[in-house]
């Protein structure tokens, strides 16, 4: 997974003196009954040709089913991921109600060497989450991203 590269938004509201952001926990089987390090920021791939910051804005639409909002992006920089990917993540302030999403899905054999191919969606499901608790269950590298957040004290 080496030279991968991902862009992604965090959407971040506050709830009085609480500072939430909205996370996914990602799709799939592999997630389905896990919750520590199976929430991410909204994100995804793209190619040498496209400027992360636009990868961002569209893979947020693409996994969410809405349109980013718009306001200011603050830049909270890259981590690498264990897998070798690196992630690029901008901060916006926005709301969202999650009941609104409609994930983006992929397809996948499931179960393995069955030959049976399955869709899942790629988020089964988003939630506001005070900083505490999303650096509970966030995908561990993304953890920097929360502080940077919070350092940034929009």
């Amino acid at each position: 997974m080496s030279g991968v590269r991902s862009a992604g938004l965090l959407l971040f509201r506050r709830t009085g003196p609480e500072l939430e952001v909205l996370l996914g926990h990602m799709g799939g089987p592999y997630f389905a009954r896990r919750d520590a390090g199976a929430w991410t920021v909204p994100k995804g791939e793209y190619g040498p040709d496209e400027p992360a910051r636009e990868a961002a804005r569209r893979e947020f639409e693409e996994e969410l089913g809405v349109a980013p909002p718009d306001g200011e992006e603050v830049p909270l920089g890259e981590v690498r991921q264990a897998g070798g990917k690196t992630v690029t993540v901008w901060a916006v302030r926005g709301d969202l109600d999650p009941a609104a999403v409609v994930p983006g899905t992929f397809t996948m054999e499931w179960p393995p060497k069955s030959g049976r191919m399955r869709e899942f969606p790629e988020l089964d499901r988003v939630a506001w989450l005070s900083l505490e608790r999303a650096r509970a269950v966030i995908v561990s590298a993304q953890a920097a991203f929360l502080d940077r957040l919070a350092e940034h004290s929009p």
